[in-house]
Parts: structure tokens; C-alpha cells; sequence
């Protein structure tokens, strides 16, 4: 595969230290960039499926007329809330 560079980032000096004092024994800061870039795609691409699939939800149950209670939704979704503490939903 053929590779191709970034565009060179300049950051504060103080900015640089802080960076190169977590990296670990033997890692390069280019490296360290490297997997944080990789790390800030895969969030960002994640983030923006979590949010069509929210407003895909939403256009659904709106057109349907079918919403689900927070309750069911929070049971199922293995909320650290629990469910005593959810306010009632009639629906």
C-alpha cells in the first residue's frame, strides 16, 4: 500500500511535552499521532451511525405512531440507572 503524509501540525511547546510524557517505552510520537487519528476516525464514523440511527428511530416512530417507554428502553439497554428512579410514563 502506498502511504501519503498529514499535513504537519504545529502545537505549543507545552503541548508536545505533554504528549511525549505519555508515550510509551518505545513508541514514537509519530506513532502516538498516528493511532490517535486512527482512534478520532473510528469515534467520529461511530458517533455519526449512533446519530442516524437515533433520527432514523424518531422518523419512524413518528410516522407510525409507536414509541417505546423509557422504561422498557432503559431495561434493555443496560442503563446504570435503575429503573425505580426513571419517572413514570404513561403511553
Amino acid at each position: 500500500m502506498k502511504t501519503t503524509t498529514i499535513p504537519p501540525l504545529r502545537v505549543p511547546p507545552a503541548l508536545r511535552r505533554e504528549a511525549e510524557a505519555v508515550l510509551a517505552e518505545g513508541e514514537t510520537l509519530s506513532a502516538f499521532m498516528l493511532e490517535a487519528l486512527q482512534k478520532n476516525i473510528t469515534q467520529r464514523r461511530d458517533q455519526k451511525a449512533f446519530i442516524a440511527r437515533g433520527l432514523s428511530g424518531a422518523a419512524k416512530a413518528r410516522r407510525t405512531g409507536r414509541y417505546a417507554a423509557i422504561r422498557r428502553l432503559l431495561l434493555l439497554g443496560g442503563s446504570p440507572v435503575p429503573p425505580r428512579h426513571v419517572a413514570r410514563v404513561d403511553t
